[in-house]
């Protein structure tokens, strides 16, 4: 897995994520409004710790979504057959927040 900050300024923060085949990202929350848009890839499940389980989604180079804010404990599982990767821009309510803070 590839995360890495692009560019910040003040409340918007831009980030880069790259997973390969299998790779997940660490279980976290999302506590912010985001945009995201597909680089490349073509499937990534959505897992849920709670009885949600999880969803599929197949995606495709040049998709944007918005992203409402959850307080749902997830991660995203690249379960294509190739490299997938987004930019997403975050709009914080502070510089110093986390954009998904690690949930425990």
């Amino acid at each position: 897995m590839i995360e890495e900050t692009l560019t910040q300024r003040g409340t918007t923060l831009v980030r880069r994520l790259v997973l390969e085949p299998g790779e997940a990202t660490p279980w976290h929350i999302d506590p912010y409004l985001r945009l995201t848009v597909i680089v490349r890839g073509e499937a990534l499940a959505i897992e849920y710790r709670d009885e949600r389980g999880t969803e599929r989604f197949e995606v495709a180079s040049g998709r944007a979504d918005w992203d409402a804010p959850t307080d749902q404990v997830h991660r995203a599982v690249n379960v294509g057959g190739g490299t997938y990767e987004e930019v997403t821009i975050f709009f914080l309510d502070r510089p110093d927040a986390i954009p998904q803070p690690i949930a425990k």
